[in-house]
């Protein structure tokens, strides 16, 4: 979209988006949201452009959309188109993406590459995908198995682990590689997905894993690490002596960074906590010091489109609709966000991540799926 738009709908958005607020995850019959003139013709119009690159300049002939990562990328680029269009199910460009989805389903339940050390990973965003393509119960049988699938690989008692084991409760890229919270919200994400509810064991399971990889002592954090750091974020790992994506502080903390963060609270959710919990109020009270659309906080450009589409995830799962940030500003992050993408797609309709091409953030697929995910909670 031209720069005089955008900056048109900025003036039109600080006349009208600040209205009465609840600031974070306390619904109450007195909270409003913010108002917005024509949010969403601008979500439909961003929507349409990167859709029409996904299936004009995005699609390899045998329906992938990028076979560097097994299924994950063709799964999330299906996931995206069907959140905007749910009709498109039966167009060309979805059918062939499904079939190549479906070349990927294995013996054991899993849908990933042959061989792949990414099995987590793979099965779980290609869940979301056959979840929304799931017409008249086609895929309700493989999803079954998917669920046993990611049931059966996590880290528990059939690791032979306990459950003082720092692994235990995670999900990690495969079932002999070390878990991590990245791919434990996924898993998280997946099963919610698939109709688990809070109190699902493997979600619970998940949620003592999520507790050790926060930043916050006494509340689930038996870690050397609970106290070093302290702030209420996230980090990559507790297990296998722990660590950070965003590296260590001088007394040894591993620093929390915003992409977890934003994961730690989705998948705090997810498991039942609310607002009042002080593990929840902690990641928000991080949140609210580091907000921001510019960087992952802690991470720079690194995983910037990872971080939105978590980012809007957690927010829309908490029902934050204005965050108050630490100096009192208010931010009504679905009309910020949205802003924010429009101004960075890039004249083909793609987004990519111009800062940092580190995890994978370079694929252009892959950045505009994020993108398009993000913009559905922006709705």
């Amino acid at each position: 979209m031209p720069r005089l738009i955008v900056l048109l709908c900025v003036l039109i958005l600080s006349a009208s988006c600040f209205s009465p607020r609840n600031t974070f995850a306390q619904e109450s019959e007195t909270a409003t949201k913010p108002t917005i003139i024509d949010r969403q013709k601008l979500i439909d119009q961003a929507a349409l452009r990167g859709i029409a690159f996904l299936k004009n300049r995005g699609q390899a002939p045998d329906g992938s959309f990028s076979s560097e990562t097994g299924v994950a990328v063709t799964a999330l680029c299906v996931r995206a188109m069907l959140e905007h269009q749910p009709k498109s199910v039966d167009t060309p460009a979805i059918q062939k993406a499904l079939k190549f989805i479906e070349t990927k389903m294995q013996g054991d339940g899993g849908i990933y590459n042959n061989g792949s050390l990414y099995r987590n990973y793979e099965t779980s965003v290609a869940v979301g995908a056959l979840i929304k393509a799931n017409k008249d119960g086609r895929f309700s049988s493989a999803l079954k198995r998917s669920e046993a699938f990611l049931k059966e690989i996590q880290w528990d008692e059939g690791e032979g682990i306990e459950t003082s084991d720092t692994a235990f409760g995670g999900s990690g890229y495969g079932k002999h590689k070390r878990p991590d919270l990245s791919n434990t919200a996924f898993t998280v994400e997946a099963l919610k997905e698939l109709g688990n509810d809070a109190d699902d064991e493997s979600i619970q399971k998940a949620l003592k894993f999520v507790l050790r990889a926060q930043n916050l002592e006494g509340q689930g954090n038996d870690t050397e690490h609970a106290k070093k750091v302290g702030d209420g974020g996230f980090y990559y790992t507790p297990a296998a002596g722990g660590s950070s994506q965003a590296g260590q502080d001088d007394g040894g903390g591993l620093r929390s960074y915003g992409s977890m963060t934003y994961a730690g609270l989705k998948s705090m959710i997810y498991a039942g906590l609310t607002a009042d919990d002080p593990r929840v109020q902690a990641a928000m009270t991080f949140i609210q010091k580091n907000y921001s659309l510019e960087d992952n906080p802690g991470m720079g450009k690194a995983g910037l489109y990872y971080y939105y589409h978590t980012f809007a995830k957690a927010f829309d799962a908490a029902k934050v609709e204005v965050l108050d940030d630490s100096e009192g500003n208010p931010h009504p992050w679905r009309d910020e966000l949205t802003l924010h993408l429009i101004s960075q797609q890039q004249s083909d309709g793609a987004w990519v991540n111009q800062g940092s091409d580190r995890w994978m953030e370079g694929d252009r697929q892959l950045v505009t799926a994020y993108a398009l995910l993000a913009l559905i909670h922006c709705r």
